[in-house]
């Protein structure tokens, strides 16, 4: 497939796009705000300072990418960063890590005179790509302009370079446009070159997720949350956290759940769907099944008679997990891929995955083999897991030791990232 030919494709298609964005709208109704920014329509800044531009999609690849903004920060700061999201969760998650600090917009779609126009207002010196978030006309228009452009962090599962293979004189033409790529794997590493990206320009950095630093103040305030969650039940109460659970989730972990509440009574569920769309559906499917809910956002009490608290804000997942003993991560026990385990391992959690984890499947065989993390087929699984480790406390904190020592082994993918980011710069 030909550029041009994807540009017409993508031209035919926009009905169908606004149709999306009307049905997501209707879920979530962030998506009906902002449109002129995907189309490169909006007030760029007013002063002609230099600019770095980070593109990330949601809110995982937001978060992922902080250290490495606040390091370009430091590192350039007599240059604007302009950081780019594609979804109103990642936005509001760029607005909680940096407030007026950064310039945001939404990233403009892949078409040659959105991409023209957002390019001619934010000028950027150097252009970063988090992960696997490639787009052929976008790529091309830094390219056109001489703007060096960094694939960073960058992963590619099996199943996403079939996608790309398949449409292989597109995705090589785009991908050798690009100036360099820092893999987080030799795997992701060795399908990129597989797809035709020069292996000269290359470099397999480890994954920035290793590198998420915790706060004191934000361990501090996960404690006291749970000291507030957990008051009036006993001593060895505990909280079991299930976090960016997807439909057809949420059934397996509340399944899961009551079963280990026969053993464990005063054991507190933390539910935290990945998207906000379904805050409210996964309420009325909790209330409806006899459980005792307490809503985070309309700050309701949570009593010895809670059952579950509904994490249905943006950007307390950290905190939540902080709060916890042990974690589920979702997207996991249906096909998904699942979602980065690192969040909860960062904080000492031991961590229980299902079998569909291509997202981050080095991350889950490094962490699996270190004992930091378990794997789960079915919700009985689930439960036997979860009930093994809030019953055992040594077990627990044993496996929440290997967790935290995954991470300190494999920092470093930060500094490196950094120091490729400063040399395309300075070219």
């Amino acid at each position: 497939m030909s550029r041009l030919f994807y540009t017409l494709i993508f031209y035919l298609g926009l009905p169908l796009i606004v149709l999306r964005l009307l049905y997501r709208a209707w879920k979530a109704p962030a998506y009906a705000k902002r449109w002129s920014e995907r189309f490169g329509f909006f007030t760029g800044p007013s002063d002609s300072q230099k600019s770095i531009w980070v593109h990330t999609v949601s809110v995982g690849e937001s978060i992922a990418a902080a250290p490495l903004v606040r390091k370009l920060m430091e590192a350039c700061p007599d240059h604007r960063i302009v950081v780019t999201t594609m979804t109103p969760t990642g936005s509001e998650q760029v607005k909680k890590l940096y407030g007026d600090s950064m310039f945001h917009v939404y990233a403009p779609y892949d078409l040659p005179g959105s991409v023209s126009r957002f390019l001619n207002k934010i000028q950027p010196e150097l252009a970063i790509f988090m992960e696997t978030e490639l787009w052929p006309n976008t790529v091309a228009a830094c390219h056109k302009r001489n703007i060096p452009t960094l694939l960073t962090n960058a992963r590619l599962s099996e199943r996403s370079a079939r996608g790309y293979q398949r449409i292989s004189s597109l995705s090589r033409n785009m991908l050798t446009k690009l100036s360099f790529i820092a893999a987080q794997t030799e795997d992701d590493a060795r399908r990129f070159t597989e797809l035709g990206f020069p292996k000269a320009r290359m470099k397999v950095t480890g994954t920035l997720k290793y590198d998420i630093a915790v706060s004191q103040e934000l361990r501090t305030e996960g404690q006291s949350l749970r000291v507030q969650w957990l008051s009036g039940r006993p001593e060895h109460a505990r909280i079991f956290i299930a976090a960016s659970t997807h439909k057809g989730e949420d059934e397996q972990v509340i399944e899961a759940f009551q079963s280990v509440r026969d053993s464990l009574p005063d054991t507190l569920l933390i539910l935290v769907p990945r998207h906000p769309e379904r805050f409210n559906p996964v309420y009325e499917q909790l209330s409806g099944g006899g459980l005792q809910v307490s809503r985070r956002s309309t700050n309701d009490p949570v009593t010895p008679e809670t059952d579950v608290l509904l994490g249905d804000t943006m950007g307390e997942l950290m905190r939540m997990f902080a709060a916890s003993d042990i974690a589920f991560v979702g997207g996991s026990l249906v096909e998904h891929g699942g979602h980065n385990p690192l969040e909860p391992a960062a904080l000492g959690l031991p961590t229980i995955m299902g079998p569909h984890v291509f997202n981050f499947a080095e991350v889950v065989q490094t962490m699996e083999q270190a004992g930091a993390l378990a794997t789960v087929h079915t919700a009985a699984g689930l439960a036997r897991q979860t009930a093994y480790l809030l019953a055992d406390r040594e077990a627990c904190l044993e496996v929440g030791k290997a967790a935290t020592e995954v991470m300190d082994r494999n920092r470093g993918a930060l500094d490196q990232q950094l120091m490729l980011s400063m040399a395309l710069l300075d070219k």
